[in-house]
C-alpha cells in the first residue's frame, strides 16, 4: 500500500513511513496503519508483489546482532574446518554492519581475491520495543515479528580471523553480504517460529535444509543474556545462526562455494523467500 497516497486521499495524517517509525511510535501507529490499510480498498493505493522492489524491511536498524555457533551440527562442519576451537558454554554474537543489508533480487558482488563464499539462510527477530534486562518469561513481548536473512561468509578470511582472534569482522561485513526480507511477519501469523523449515537453492539445486528447532539457544534465552548490558531499540534485528549444511562443513565444499552467476534463493518453506544473484566485480 501507497501509505502516503492512501493518507492524503482520505485526509488522514501519515502514521508512518517507515517500519522502523512505527514500531519506534507505539501500538497507536500500528493500529493507525492497519486502520488506514483497511479504509484504502481502492487498487489506487495497492501494487501487486511483483511489481514492488522489496527493500530490508528496515533499513537501517541501530543494530544487526547476529548469534553465533548457535547449532550443534553447525558447530561441528565450524571445527572440522578449525574455525571454532572451543565449545562456548553461552551464547555468543557478533555485530553486522548496516551497509551489509541488501534486498530480494539484489546482486552481491563476489570479491575477486574471495574463492570461498558461502550461504547461512537464518531467521532473524525484529525488537518491536526498548528491551533492557529482559527476563526470559517476558521476552517475546518485545519481539514484533521475524524475517529472513543470509549472513554470507567469506570463508578463507573467516579462517583468518579465527586464527588471529579477530571476531569474524570483514568476513561477514562487506556490502551485500546480508540479503534480508523480503516482508516481516508477526508472531501471530505462525504457530511456531522454533519449528520452521529453512532451505537454500544455488541455481535450482538443493544445497541445504534445516530446522530452526535445532538452535542450542532460543530467541528468549539470548534476548535475557545479551539484553543485560546492550539495549535493543525498536527496529533492532537478531540473527539466530547458521543452519547445518552451508558449504564449508561438506566433503565438496569447493564445488559448492559461490560463484559470479550463481542464482540463490533462500526460503521459510511455505512462508517466504529471498532471492539473490552472485555477480564479478565490475
Amino acid at each position: 500500500m501507497d501509505v502516503v497516497a492512501a493518507a492524503n486521499r482520505l485526509r488522514r495524517p501519515v502514521p508512518a513511513t517507515s517500519v522502523k517509525a512505527a514500531l519506534t511510535s507505539g501500538p497507536q501507529t500500528l493500529a493507525a496503519l492497519q486502520s488506514l490499510a483497511d479504509a484504502a480498498t481502492g487498487e489506487t493505493f495497492w501494487r501487486p508483489v511483483a511489481a514492488v522492489r522489496f527493500l530490508p524491511p528496515i533499513l537501517d536498524p541501530s543494530k544487526f546482532f547476529c548469534v553465533g555457533k548457535n547449532n550443534k551440527k553447525h558447530r561441528e562442519e565450524l571445527k572440522a574446518n578449525r574455525m571454532l576451537t572451543e565449545i562456548p558454554n553461552e551464547p555468543t554474537g557478533f555485530i553486522k554492519l548496516v551497509d551489509t543489508m541488501s534486498g530480494d533480487g539484489d546482486e552481491v558482488v563476489r570479491p575477486a581475491d574471495i574463492t570461498t563464499l558461502d550461504y547461512e539462510p537464518e531467521l532473524c527477530y525484529v525488537v518491536g520495543k526498548r528491551a533492557h534486562g529482559v527476563k526470559k518469561a517476558d521476552a517475546m513481548e518485545y519481539i514484533a515479528g521475524f524475517t529472513l536473512t543470509n549472513d554470507v561468509s567469506a570463508r578463507e578470511i573467516q579462517q583468518r580471523e579465527v586464527a588471529s582472534g579477530s571476531r569474524f569482522w570483514t568476513a561477514k561485513n562487506m556490502p551485500g553480504f546480508a540479503p534480508t526480507g523480503p516482508w516481516i511477519l508477526t508472531m501471530d501469523e505462525v504457530a511456531d517460529t522454533e519449528d520452521l523449515w529453512v532451505t537454500c537453492h544455488v541455481n535450482g539445486e538443493l544445497r541445504l535444509r534445516s530446522n530452526t528447532g535445532d538452535y542450542l539457544y532460543k530467541i528468549a534465552d539470548v534476548l535475557e543474556h545479551f539484553s543485560r548490558h546492550v539495549v535493543f531499540e525498536p527496529g533492532d534485528l537478531i540473527a539466530m545462526g547458521a543452519p547445518s549444511g552451508v558449504a564449508v562443513g561438506q566433503p565438496n565444499a569447493a564445488e559448492l562455494y559461490l560463484k559470479p552467476g550463481d542464482d540463490m534463493v533462500i526460503a521459510f518453506e511455505g512462508l517466504m523467500s529471498l532471492r539473490t544473484k552472485i555477480i564479478a566485480p565490475r
